[in-house]
């Protein structure tokens, strides 16, 4: 309907009603995350429901269906009533009043599928709340109503936004199917920090998979890219197609080492190999590593308006010369954070693409995060049309690699690979320059999400592996070393770098967020979101962000309660082991509930 992909599956869902137990009233409703089943009391009897692993996928919709019921297959709904005998052993001698079978949505992480459709400008989607409608309806239909009016919700609703998916997922049965039936499966399974799904893996892959793969390498899913997580020391771990737990007359994965390497981070205590990220990280800090980040989101803003589109969508001042690359967040119009990335203003000259496009005036480079690519590209273009200007966004992220060669003995690791002078006078932080790396050109900048001395390079997808060889054998001398992202969060955590929907979100604002250096509030040029910003500077913040760190040795992972004096202040957004300075570190932000801020701060 309308163009509009709806990522969602329908499946058969259901409960039974036993007859009266004796004793049971004001029995708690429970949850057994073991035996994935509920029970619930109903006046003097319960309801017994869960969610099986072979749930009946409801393929042949009928419009004829509705207000219908499906006849209950005992067969299916055997495990629950097994789980509940186990833990309501009465239920063995309770007969059965009655059954309830219906279709219910289920989406590809359990979440429900809301806002304006990618697609199609105000089409809103309020959608696959899987089974959980009469819960989170009132909260969902108040920001919806919010959204259709306002543009955005009130609240953080990015766990729920349709554009938390790639557009390239959300039409593909493949990746519906598997992702829904996984997270249906493990609805009721503890919730670790480091688990990854098993369903729809592979499905988009950079030029630097392979060779990963052959060196370790246990992937990250993001956006349904495979990014590195970190490096496993006993051998490839490879990504397996999806078995679904053996249901369904599906072979179940046998001597599946990936799927053994998460089961041993089912834990919420470090992990096993705690160590082996302490390496990683220790390798950039002291000597070089490098960071496989192909998965970003790789824009060219080009057109006869695209310094007017800059200077609106930006906080920060990005018409620095050519060859400049800033750091800057993106607002929405009540100056909460939408996004931040980086922008790099190009020369203008004729198409080289991938590495440049075609401009006769202003063009502009964004590189931003790939697990919020397409949240980025759908703000911008919404901004775009919003004000009218003439420009064109290309996305280029599948046309080239990345890959970031970081700590201190980076440079003499590139200046054998780079054709041209990595001193901080010829090439210093925040520029870029197209150069050659090993014959091929590349797009090369001087910047760091790890707060080490390094360089991104930007690479054609056909030059991506000759580029890695020559790194890697420029860097052997070195102790060279592969990392992953599990090193770039602690890495990044210690220097205080903020990620996107952790510790910086839309209910953010930048001066919140401890970004006020990335507002161009000194000069008179209007951007989204400044007055809100000029308005909470006048009246002084309410809350802002902190770090803090602990003296055990303990892991924490956000969402811990922040106190002074026995008083909640706030919760913690993000938190990981910072291995350098060796402590847990964590970002939260933090209310002001006496004052002024100084008073506040000295106080703790």
């Amino acid at each position: 309907m309308a163009g509009v992909n709806v990522p969602l599956v329908a499946m058969h869902h259901a409960y039974v009603v036993t007859e009266r137990i004796e004793g049971i009233q004001n029995m708690p409703n429970v949850r057994d995350h073991d035996a994935s089943v509920y029970l619930r009391l109903q006046g003097d009897a319960l309801s017994v429901g869960g969610y099986e692993p072979n749930p009946i996928f409801w393929d042949d919709v009928s419009d004829k269906f509705a207000f219908s019921l499906f006849d209950l297959d005992w067969d299916v709904f055997m495990t629950h009533i097994e789980g509940a005998i186990n833990r309501v052993p009465v239920l063995e001698q309770t007969g059965i009043k009655s059954t309830v079978c219906g279709p219910e949505s289920f989406t590809a992480d359990h979440k429900p599928l809301m806002g304006e459709a990618p697609e199609v400008r105000g089409f809103f989607l309020g959608c696959g709340f899987n089974s959980a409608g009469m819960m989170l309806g009132g909260g969902c239909g108040r920001e919806l109503a919010h959204w259709v009016i306002h543009g955005r919700p009130e609240r953080d609703m990015y766990g729920y936004d349709i554009r938390r998916f790639h557009n390239s997922l959300t039409g593909n049965q493949r990746w519906i199917r598997e992702r829904s039936h996984e997270s249906y499966a493990k609805n009721y399974s503890v919730v670790f920090p480091f688990d990854e799904p098993l369903a729809s893996r592979n499905m988009r892959k950079d030029p630097f998979h392979q060779v990963l793969t052959e060196q370790g390498c246990v992937f990250q899913e993001r956006h349904g890219w495979e990014r590195p997580g970190w490096f496993n020391k006993d051998g490839p771990a490879p990504l397996k197609d999806y078995d679904y737990y053996g249901c369904y007359d599906v072979k179940k994965n046998e001597n599946y080492k990936y799927n053994e390497l998460l089961g041993k981070e089912y834990t919420f205590d470090f992990p096993p190999h705690h160590d082996v990220i302490k390496a990683e990280c220790l390798s950039c800090r002291h000597g070089v590593a490098v960071f496989d980040m192909s998965y970003f989101g790789k824009f060219y803003l080009t057109g006869p308006d695209a310094k007017k589109a800059a200077d609106w969508l930006f906080t920060a001042d990005v018409n620095k010369k050519p060859g400049s690359t800033v750091y800057t967040c993106m607002l929405n119009k009540r100056g909460g954070a939408e996004a931040d990335l980086t922008v790099s203003r190009l020369e203008p000259g004729s198409s080289n693409l991938p590495l440049a496009p075609e401009s006769n005036g202003d063009a502009y480079y964004l590189a931003i995060g790939g697990g919020v690519a397409e949240h980025n590209w759908n703000h911008i273009r919404t901004v775009l049309q919003d004000q009218g200007f003439r420009c064109q966004l290309t996305d280029h992220s599948e046309d080239m690699g990345m890959i970031s060669i970081q700590g201190p003995k980076s440079r003499e690791v590139l200046q054998e690979v780079l054709d041209t002078d990595l001193s901080n006078e010829a090439f210093p932080f925040s520029s870029h320059k197209v150069v050659k790396a090993a014959g091929h050109q590349v797009r090369a900048m001087r910047l760091s999400f790890v707060g080490e001395l390094g360089w991104e390079l930007h690479i054609p997808r056909d030059a991506c592996l000759p580029v890695y060889n020559a790194v890697m054998a420029a860097g052997a001398k070195h102790g060279i070393i592969n990392s992953g992202y599990r090193a770039i969060d602690s890495l990044s955590i210690e220097k205080g770098y903020r990620h996107w929907h952790a510790d910086l979100r839309p209910d953010d604002t930048p001066l919140e967020a401890g970004l006020a250096f990335t507002c161009k509030l000194k000069s008179s040029i209007p951007f989204q979101g400044r007055e809100t910003l000029e308005k909470q500077k006048e009246e002084g913040l309410k809350r802002r962000i902190v770090c803090f760190t602990i003296d055990e040795k303990v892991p924490m992972f956000g969402l811990e309660a922040i106190f002074r004096n026995g008083v909640p202040v706030g919760h913690l957004r993000r938190s990981d082991y910072g291995f350098f300075i060796d402590k847990t570190i964590g970002y939260g932000f933090i209310r002001n509930p006496i004052g002024g801020w100084t008073e506040v701060l000295l106080c703790w």
